[in-house]
């Protein structure tokens, strides 16, 4: 496995950890996928992701998906909810963007390549690569933008 690869599955492999364990330690939980969302962002931006063509992982489990946002929203609670730029704009009060939400689809991208990992790295840099590309890179950067105004009004932790 080349060093851009391995630096990728290590930092997804500590995102997962941090997001199972969110339960176990729920003062510090969040501040560790603040630290880690802009190096898994630079990680895969150091990956030439031009021309990738668009991919599905296999069957999605929505049930496990489900449990995990429902967990991550009861331990976010007010911090879960924000908006999304131009959401002002016509008047409306609903906040659109959803922290559990989007640590949730980064969540299961990642573990499933980590899944898949040892028995075809190709597939598996491929999967994250494309995924990000398609989906969860803009949860990952409305997930940071996030993250950077709780930690600007002291509520990260």
């Amino acid at each position: 496995m080349d060093h851009a690869v391995a630096a990728i599955a290590g930092l997804a492999a500590r995102y997962c950890r941090a997001i199972e364990g969110s339960g176990t330690e729920p003062q510090r939980w969040l501040a560790e996928i603040a630290e880690l969302l802009p190096r898994l962002h630079a990680a895969l931006w150091s990956l030439d992701a031009r021309d990738v063509p668009r991919r599905l992982w296999g069957e999605v489990d929505l049930d496990g998906r489900f449990e995990l946002y429902a967990h991550l929203l009861t331990l976010l609670g007010e911090r879960d909810g924000y908006w999304l730029e131009f959401d002002r704009l016509d008047g409306e009060q609903a906040m659109t963007g959803s922290l559990a939400d989007d640590l949730t689809d980064i969540y299961c991208e990642l573990k499933e390549g980590l899944a898949l990992l040892a028995a075809a790295p190709q597939w598996a840099i491929h999967g994250w690569l494309t995924g990000y590309v398609h989906h969860w890179g803009q949860h990952l950067v409305d997930a940071q933008r996030h993250l950077a105004a709780l930690s600007a009004q002291g509520r990260l932790d």
